[in-house]
């Protein structure tokens, strides 16, 4: 929705489910909002951040300080808009200062509907949600009252066993042509090649899409609810299952479109696609306690022995104990030791956690498309 930009110091307060409350000021749209509250240790990026679907239902708190400072453009968005509920920062800047800023963050948000709260002290904020863990909140620059508000929170459903997807897929398939971002010509479209990949939009990011070009793949999104049969009528060479917000055990149907394509064809997942992944296995999944969220998050390469520094949006994980012997684990989290990478010892698939496309974040991963590329030639027959 579009609503007007509040005015700048406009009282708003933030309750948490166990009876926490903040008191600070206005940016973006106003009005009241209700969704889960993380923390995203990003220093930059928050453009991207703010564009990225996997955060509907979510009102996001950065825990660097100073957020705005070099603006927005038309250049880092990562999909159709802002889907987040609320965004979370100490103080937000309405000068920026860069060459390439097309205005300010308010207006973006403003434009999208979402609520900004700065003003508070997001470090207390920070400590309060790795203690206690991640949990409903509700914003509001109408209401004051912790007994209204309280209730009204009462009344939101949360996020697991809710099917988010739904609010973030695509409603019909495109092709994407763009490839990846150059300083001197800024974003192209790239040649028609010679591999097809099937990518379905869980709440898919720009960027995925461009670095799939990059590796020489013709890129068909299709909506999260196409039938594994209409995948397989396109002749794909490659399936890919992207990210998404929420829960992935709410997403049975999904898991069962999937399950019917494993084998068919080289599948790749990230993020959401992973954990759908890791499903349609045999395995579950469990929610953490406060997520990861940020781009310095170290992951080791267990076949390797090699530490990347990733980038990383997701509240649930999958439970290594429940997946059969013929998947292997191949990445893990150094900070919790959760996974982070999947693969199957028989089927041409692998799939992992974190988010080898950045923006925002560091490039470390960016081979895993190279290697999805390659597996897709590996099991094509020209």
């Amino acid at each position: 929705m579009t609503a007007e930009m509040i005015k700048r110091g406009t009282r708003a307060v933030l309750l948490l489910a166990d009876g926490t409350l903040y008191s600070g000021r206005a940016f973006g749209a106003g009005g009241e909002v209700a969704a889960e509250v993380v923390f995203n240790t990003s220093l930059t990026g928050y453009q991207e951040v703010l564009s990225d679907p996997s955060y509907y239902g979510q009102m996001v708190l950065m825990t660097y300080p100073h957020i705005g400072n070099y603006g927005v453009n038309d250049e880092d968005v990562e999909s159709r808009r802002c889907f987040l509920s609320a965004f979370i920062v100490k103080e937000y800047c309405d000068y920026p200062s860069s060459w390439r800023s097309r205005g300010e963050m308010a207006e973006l948000l403003a434009r999208d509907g979402v609520i900004g709260l700065e003003g508070i002290d997001t470090r207390a904020l920070t400590r309060h949600i790795r203690t206690a863990g991640a949990m409903p909140g509700i914003i509001s620059t109408e209401d004051f009252d912790p007994l209204s508000l309280a209730a009204k929170l009462k009344q939101w459903p949360g996020i697991e066993g809710v099917n988010l997807v739904d609010g973030v897929t695509v409603d019909k398939a495109y092709e994407w042509k763009q490839k990846t971002w150059d300083l001197e010509r800024g974003y192209a479209d790239g040649e028609i090649d010679e591999r097809r990949v099937v990518v379905y939009d869980f709440g898919i990011k720009y960027n995925i899409l461009r670095l799939l070009r990059e590796v020489g793949c013709q890129v068909t999104v299709v909506p999260a609810t196409t039938p594994a049969a209409d995948i397989l009528a396109l002749q794909p060479d490659g399936l890919f299952l992207s990210n998404g917000p929420g829960d992935p055990a709410a997403l049975g149907g999904i898991v069962n479109e999937v399950k019917k394509l494993v084998g068919r064809l080289p599948i790749c997942g990230i993020c959401l696609g992973h954990q759908i992944l890791g499903q349609a296995l045999g395995g579950k999944t469990f929610k953490l306690k406060f997520g990861h969220h940020g781009s310095n998050h170290p992951v080791m390469d267990l076949t390797t022995g090699e530490v990347e520094i990733t980038s990383q949006n997701h509240g649930f994980c999958v439970d290594t104990d429940s997946l059969g012997g013929e998947v292997e684990v191949t990445h893990i989290n150094l900070n919790d030791q959760t996974v982070e990478g999947l693969k199957h010892k028989n089927y041409p698939l692998f799939s992992f956690q974190y988010h080898p496309e950045s923006s925002p974040g560091p490039h470390d991963s960016a081979y895993l498309f190279k290697r999805f590329r390659q597996l897709i030639d590996e099991n094509c027959e020209n």
